[in-house]
């Protein structure tokens, strides 16, 4: 059983960057595709980002393309969302999920079985 931890998140001004880390243990990290989730006060939570086992496929929301950059570090068992010139609109608490499946690994907060506990980013204006 994967067990996920995010970390990095915090409170920072419009324009500015964080950096998201999610470690994984209790797992081989490398077979798993790894999702970013957001969930903004009162709304669903909605994809941000996937990459794929290897890393060498990313996909992301539209609303986040061009400011923010999803990888991995199978060696360190690390995934990673940089996030640039951030907006109010970003503010929401971000999620990894790791996703086991053979197929079917893509945008839908389903296909994932395995979720970290969230960590808060909120973005001033």
């Amino acid at each position: 059983q994967v067990q996920l931890v995010e970390s990095g998140g915090g409170l920072v001004q419009a324009g500015g960057s964080l950096r998201l880390s999610c470690t994984a243990s209790g797992g081989t990290f490398s077979t798993y595709v790894m999702g970013w989730f957001r969930r903004a006060p009162g709304k669903e939570r909605e994809f941000v980002a996937t990459i794929s086992r290897s890393g060498g496929i990313t996909f992301y929301v539209d609303t986040v393309k061009g400011r923010f950059t999803i990888s991995r570090d199978n060696a360190r068992s690390t995934a990673y969302l940089q996030m640039n010139s951030l907006k109010p609109e970003d503010t929401a608490v971000y999620y990894c999920a790791a996703c086991g499946s053979g197929t079917g690994c893509g945008s839908q907060t389903y296909e994932y079985e395995h979720w970290g506990q969230g960590t808060q980013v909120t973005v001033s204006s």
